[in-house]
């Protein structure tokens, strides 16, 4: 079981999404205690005037976003910095050891992030910490369906640990257990050994739940089984493939091919919470 949510980096960006999703979440029981980080980076100019005048517009950026979070101030911790915001993200999630990082996505596809330098893209890569991205134009909305999306990988287990955590103290809140490409699809969900092992661990905790299976391409099936099962938020695991010895380079292999966790990324039409 996921035991804590204490620490939150919020990349800002002056779209106004991040903060309401923060809003949303700081209902859930389970992280209203959680500190806030919240980050805006500026980009570095050639002139000191230009940079001065970056600076002056980032701090606007900033000091709203903090206006607009209802949380404690002491809670709250500004930042801004100046450089590449990807790596910058990056390093101070590593430097506060943020148990979650919020940021924004303009859902561009693989070829087109590297090709645009998307930050999301990067970060979604190279972040060893879960990943909450909330999608440009996305309604926010209060939590009420959370779908995790299983199977029998680790990542998917370390997903099921983090919505359960997430749904402790919300009465309302359903949870939607969902298995693409079971062994058996003719089998009731319920039977299904992925999701009843799931439906055990939420029945446990008095969350209620139901269990949903379906067949197909992994990443198109679970967009649509969020869009049709109205979710409010998709919890997804995304293993981490590249060896050691890259850990510092983005994953190219997986910018460029089919990753599940990819096209979910840019297609599903509600917050995505990515777990390494």
């Amino acid at each position: 079981m996921v035991e804590k949510i204490e620490k939150i980096l919020v990349a800002v960006a002056g779209r106004g999404l991040c903060e309401e999703m923060v809003n949303m979440l700081r209902e859930t029981p389970a992280i209203q205690q959680a500190s806030i980080t919240v980050l805006h980076v500026v980009s570095e100019e050639v002139s000191a005037d230009a940079m001065a005048e970056k600076l002056e517009e980032g701090g606007k950026i900033l000091a709203q976003a903090v206006k607009s979070l209802k949380v404690d101030p002491s809670k709250v911790k500004p930042r801004l910095k100046q450089g590449d915001a990807k790596t910058i993200v990056c390093d101070i999630a590593q430097e506060e050891d943020t148990d979650l990082i919020i940021m924004g996505s303009r859902a561009l596809g693989r070829l087109l992030s590297i090709l645009e330098n998307s930050v999301s893209q990067y970060v979604f890569q190279l972040a060893d910490r879960p990943m909450l991205l909330v999608k440009d134009e996305t309604y926010v909305k209060r939590l009420r369906r959370i779908m995790v999306a299983l199977d029998t990988s680790e990542e998917a287990k370390q997903s099921l640990q983090l919505a359960l955590f997430l749904a402790r103290g919300l009465k309302e809140l359903q949870l939607v257990l969902a298995h693409v490409n079971p062994p058996d699809p003719q089998a009731s969900p319920e039977t299904d050994p992925v999701l009843s092992a799931a439906a055990s661990e939420a029945k446990k905790l008095g969350i209620s739940y139901r269990c949903i299976t379906s067949t197909g391409k992994a990443g198109p099936e679970i967009c649509r089984l969020a869009e049709e099962n109205n979710a409010d938020l998709l919890v997804l695991g995304s293993p981490d493939r590249r060896p050691s010895i890259a850990k510092t380079l983005p994953d190219l292999d997986r910018l460029l091919g089919g990753s599940r966790s990819d096209y979910v990324r840019v297609h599903a039409d509600c917050p995505v919470l990515l777990v390494r």
